[in-house]
């Protein structure tokens, strides 16, 4: 049985954590004839939920406070559930949903898609944003976009931490720049989400990652699948760094998460000895963690004909390659904790001041749902 009403992290506007409030009065949401109702295990936090919060999404003035809006109008209302990457078993389903898909544990692709087209997002918008997503007991999603994994070997919040928002974005950052096997490339913020699977990618395609990080995340970025880990902190010696852990090769293309001053600090790993190169340099942002402004001399770019790929999130396409890599194994969950729902704001408060272990996601438990898939994965008391 379905309940009429239901807990959920209601974001009342955008602001601080105050903005988020904890209710347990929310009507449970009715699947449209496309669509199935999912009660909901676990759903992967991502720092795009800070960032629409915070309105950190400008696209003219730098002091501009905005959603993430592409189609002209503001999608993001409040109040709204946000969280993009969920994980639940079907409840209940449509009118032109097969009822023998009630049960099915899935994973959701997060998009709000503004149409069929496989190969093409040009207006990105996701669950969690501009429509309800999965920080409740229960969310109406399109059926065709959950898709079933039955893969016994990965728990729900394993599950989660796979989510698409990042997998996605790392796929589509190294499709944009058409990234080939043999080809060394180097990820920033190597220790996130997208980091993560920016890392787990290049092998599945044969390339060959370099991880920008901390040293003390070197040892877990290592065993993902790094072939070497470079200290991003000085810049001053950075480049004769990455090209000491290459063997003096320069770097085919980066991906680039940070931005800010450090974006012409990555060009400069790429254009170091341009005879050695056999394609064009290319970098894929997608990301501003370091700063929403960089200087970056346009010279440079034009005659070492840098190409430069803005991403956001995917394509259908993408998507359900990375189901299907999920599914067979090929990616492993990078899972760093969890959290009860109720308990959001600590994990926000977490999340921002990320300890010097961190790697990977933390995902977010309904309360009622805490003791089966959020208790076996969660953080120690001390480290909270």
């Amino acid at each position: 049985m379905v309940p009429v009403s239901m807990s959920a992290m209601c974001l009342m506007g955008h602001g601080g954590l105050e903005q988020l409030v904890y209710r347990q009065d929310v009507p449970v949401p009715e699947p449209k004839d496309d669509e199935v109702l999912v009660k909901i295990t676990a759903t992967a936090k991502n720092n795009t939920d800070r960032k629409a919060r915070e309105g950190l999404y400008p696209v003219g003035s730098s002091n501009e406070v905005t959603s993430f809006q592409m189609g002209g109008t503001p999608t993001l209302t409040f109040p709204r559930i946000q969280g993009a990457d969920v994980v639940g078993r079907i409840v209940a389903a449509g009118r032109d949903v097969p009822v023998s898909r009630i049960g099915e544990r899935g994973l959701l692709d997060f998009n709000l898609y503004p149409d069929e087209r496989e190969n093409l997002n040009l207006m990105p918008d996701y669950y969690g944003h501009g429509a309800d997503g999965g920080y409740a007991d229960y969310v109406a999603v399109k059926a065709n976009q959950f898709y079933h994994l039955p893969n016994k070997d990965l728990a729900d919040a394993e599950l989660a931490s796979m989510g698409m928002c990042s997998y996605q974005t790392a796929y589509h950052m190294l499709t944009a720049a058409k990234v080939c096997a043999g080809e060394r490339v180097l990820v920033s913020g190597a220790s996130g989400g997208v980091g993560t699977a920016l890392i787990q990618l290049c092998r599945i395609m044969d390339a060959i990652p370099y991880a920008v990080s901390q040293p003390d995340k070197a040892e877990g970025l290592l065993e993902l699948g790094a072939e070497a880990v470079i200290d991003r902190g000085s810049m001053d010696d950075f480049v004769e760094r990455v090209l000491s852990a290459t063997g003096g090769a320069p770097i085919d293309a980066v991906m680039d998460l940070v931005g800010g001053e450090m974006t012409d600090r990555f060009i400069d790993t790429m254009i170091q000895d341009m005879h050695a190169r056999t394609t064009y340099p290319r970098l894929s942002i997608a990301g501003a963690s370091g700063g929403n402004i960089s200087q970056v001399m346009w010279t440079r770019i034009y005659l070492y004909q840098v190409q430069i790929f803005g991403v956001s999130h995917g394509t259908r396409q993408e998507a359900q390659q990375l189901m299907h890599w999920i599914e067979q194994g090929k990616l492993k969950p990078v899972l760093h904790g969890t959290f009860r729902l109720s308990d959001l704001h600590a994990a926000e408060t977490y999340f921002v001041n990320r300890s010097s272990n961190y790697l990977g996601k933390i995902v977010i438990v309904p309360d009622g749902e805490w003791a089966e898939h959020g208790a076996p994965f969660a953080l120690p008391e001390a480290e909270v």
